[in-house]
């Protein structure tokens, strides 16, 4: 299954106390401009006509005044039109902000969450320590490493996230068909040495020609394709099956991965590519929250797109669509 496949405004200045955007000069103008036609036209009937009483007698004085109102007519629905667009940038650059700042401080409480826990433990083995019976001090010693490489781990993570934003990409030619082969086999190479894995299926096109190669940075696309399958793996039981596929289309590569896992709750589908995200049913599970933001930026650093579709305790799908091109720059 696939997945489904303007002109900048400047923001005039915004008064503080109201909120509204202030009228700018030449909406000023606009109407100047306008007053003085009409003022024109009435001081030419004052001309033609002086004191005497008014007798309309040609349509050229008519003619005038509607031009006239017709210009303030003119000016009256320019400015509104100008306005409502400022006020649209203005709405539009707050929701923005307001968006901004909700994912600031979603990800502060991950983060919050994702530090609590292994400190928690580090308190805990390191109480009352000096009157620990010999044999438990060394068990307290190994509980406050595992947790100390937990939160290094962590921060060497969200440095690889910081770093992806800006890091220019090394582009070259990448047979993405052995990337892909290559990944499923680390995996399963790893799955094995834990004592128990699922089934990894392989689905790419040979014939009547493989899928074709991909402009992008080599070691990155690998990291991308193989935290998608180790995540799937981790999330399988031994016994179960993740298969993953290729396709190409429109110049468009995609690399489908499958499994029979637990799946995703609903609600936290919206969140999974977020920082420090992790899945109500997973949260038992070892793991950081920071693998799927780590590939949806490096498929977006590639011009591509990631989605996800799951359904609990049923399984997952996840889609990596790359363009064969690649990235409009490498910056």
């Amino acid at each position: 299954m696939e997945p489904p496949s303007g002109p900048t405004l400047e923001a005039a200045p915004v008064n503080p106390a109201s909120g509204t955007a202030k009228p700018s000069s030449r909406t000023w103008i606009g109407w100047l401009l306008a007053l003085l036609v009409i003022a024109g036209a009435a001081g030419a009937a004052y001309a033609v006509y002086g004191l005497t009483p008014l007798f309309i007698t040609t349509t050229v004085p008519l003619m005038v005044v509607g031009f006239g109102i017709g210009l303030l007519l003119l000016a009256l629905l320019s400015a509104v039109g100008r306005r409502r667009q400022r006020l649209a940038v203005e709405r539009a650059r707050h929701e923005a902000q307001q968006q901004a700042w909700a994912g600031h401080q979603q990800f502060l409480r991950r983060l919050d969450h994702e530090l609590k826990n292994p400190l928690t433990a580090v308190r805990a083995a390191v109480a009352d320590l000096p009157q620990a019976h010999p044999q438990e001090v060394q068990a307290r010693v190994d509980v406050v490493d595992a947790q100390a490489r937990r939160m290094g781990r962590l921060v060497t993570d969200l440095r690889k996230l910081a770093d992806l934003e800006t890091a220019a990409l090394a582009l070259e030619d990448v047979d993405i068909a052995e990337t892909v082969q290559d990944a499923a086999q680390a995996v399963s190479e790893e799955g094995t040495a834990r004592g128990g894995a699922p089934r990894i299926r392989l689905d790419l096109p040979r014939v009547p020609w493989p899928l074709s190669h991909v402009r992008g940075d080599g070691d990155l696309l690998y990291s991308a394709v193989y935290n998608v399958i180790s995540n799937a793996s981790k999330y399988t039981a031994p016994g179960g099956t993740v298969e993953v596929r290729g396709r190409e289309e429109s110049g468009t590569v995609t690399i489908e991965v499958a499994d029979t896992g637990i799946g995703v709750p609903q609600a936290d589908l919206p969140a999974v590519w977020s920082e420090l995200a992790r899945a109500g049913n997973a949260r038992g599970l070892p793991g950081s929250g920071l693998g799927l933001a780590l590939v949806a930026t490096i498929v977006r650093r590639h011009g591509g797109s990631v989605r996800m579709a799951s359904r609990e305790g049923v399984g997952t799908r996840v889609w990596l669509s790359l363009p064969v091109a690649g990235p409009v720059s490498a910056t």
